[in-house]
């Protein structure tokens, strides 16, 4: 939708034509042909009676021509003003027809018609069979004025048809945009959330999977232990389901900011970490971020937890076991980078959610002004964020 409007053609810009817009025309072209031969009539009638059909006859193929003036103007316009010089009623097609041509706005042929019309007017003028009553010069300034008004009308019109057609372009082009506009912001919108619900949730339906697939296995556990696995599953389920009405919650609130419960802190980051070694995962911290001048500000704080979050989740999808190993570096001046590293898993990497909970990461850390990768180092997986400091 960018760039400018191009330039119209006089066939786009120019309307419709109705029935009664074309009685209308016809109607006002045969006031002009009436009053064009009417200084005729007398003589032609009293005197010259084969002259007085003829003009009618000719007057009547003029009307029948300029009909099909938008088929082709140029040739209707220069066959109806040859007409008009031998019949003073063929000058309302005539005038008619010129105009058509005078709409399209282009010099040669305005310039052309507009001539041919001139010489056409002035022909009947002088050979027409009446007395000519004042000197040849008025007559010529006459036509003159007359030329030059029908053929600047005609431009008139076609400048104010392409101004209209212009402002109908430009309001179809901002409704366009406009709803353009709206798509996108839907579409981040849903982004946002879907990203927020993973976050959120993978993590704990992950730990779920994994408690829920434990006990399956266990076949020497008894009641009581059974119990108790069980018991920790529905508050991990509970859990769950606590923070996914607490990113519905976006969706009920006009802000579009999430209505119940606090969001995590880069200062939670240690309980996340705490939360995963009682799950069974093997998870080492070292955190070496500068925070002596100025506490992480808690958008940043954010991304870098949920990055650990997923980073464990996968840890625990793909290589369950296996020892992570989670370094936090940075300061107010540099930014903090995150490094998650685990050893390659024997599970498919591709399964159980196709890496777009990386891809949202990814996401997460370019609206943050930074970057996220991820792939395989040797037997290795890691993980690296970089994001910038400022909230």
């Amino acid at each position: 939708m960018e760039g400018p409007l191009r330039h119209p053609s006089a066939e786009e810009t120019r309307p419709a034509v109705t029935p009664l817009g074309q009685a209308w025309r016809l109607f006002v072209c045969l006031l002009i042909g009436l009053a064009a031969w009417s200084q005729a009539v007398p003589a032609e009638w009293t005197s010259h009676r084969p002259m007085f059909w003829l003009e009618i006859v000719l007057g009547v193929a003029a009307f029948v021509l300029v009909v099909y003036r938008r088929q082709a103007p140029v040739p209707i316009a220069a066959a109806t003003a040859c007409l008009s010089a031998f019949s003073g009623l063929a000058a309302g097609p005539a005038t008619l027809a010129a105009v058509s041509v005078a709409t399209m706005r282009r010099p040669l042929p305005i310039i052309g018609v507009g001539l041919l019309n001139f010489a056409c007017a002035m022909a009947y003028t002088l050979y027409a069979p009446f007395v000519l009553a004042e000197p040849i010069w008025i007559s010529v300034a006459i036509n003159v004025v007359i030329n030059t008004a029908m053929m600047g009308w005609g431009m008139y019109i076609g400048s104010r048809r392409e101004l209209i057609w212009t402002l109908r372009q430009r309001a179809v082009r901002a409704e366009a945009e406009q709803e353009l506009r709206v798509a996108q912001g839907r579409s981040q919108e849903r982004e946002r959330i879907a990203r927020e619900m993973h976050d959120v949730l993978a993590h704990r339906i992950t730990q779920i999977s994994m408690q829920a697939g434990a006990l399956a296995f266990r076949q020497d556990l008894g009641s009581r232990q059974l119990r108790d696995g069980l018991d920790e599953i529905q508050g991990r389920a509970n859990e769950a389901i606590n923070e996914l009405r607490s990113v519905l919650g976006v969706l009920r609130d006009h802000t579009g900011e999430l209505v119940d419960g606090p969001q995590p802190t880069y200062s939670d980051i240690v309980g996340l970490v705490f939360e995963a070694r009682d799950h069974g995962i093997n998870v080492e911290l070292e955190d070496r971020v500068d925070r002596s001048a100025t506490a992480v500000p808690d958008p940043v704080g954010r991304a870098v937890y949920r990055i650990i979050q997923e980073g464990l989740t996968n840890a625990t999808k793909h290589a369950p076991g296996a020892q992570v190993i989670v370094e936090l570096n940075g300061s107010p001046g540099e930014g903090i980078e995150v490094v998650i590293c685990n050893p390659l898993g024997f599970t498919d990497s591709t399964a159980h959610g196709a890496g777009l909970g990386l891809v949202g990461l990814a996401e997460r850390a370019e609206l943050r002004g930074g970057t996220l990768t991820h792939g395989r180092e040797g037997s290795t997986f890691v993980l690296r964020a970089s994001i910038p400091w400022a909230p």
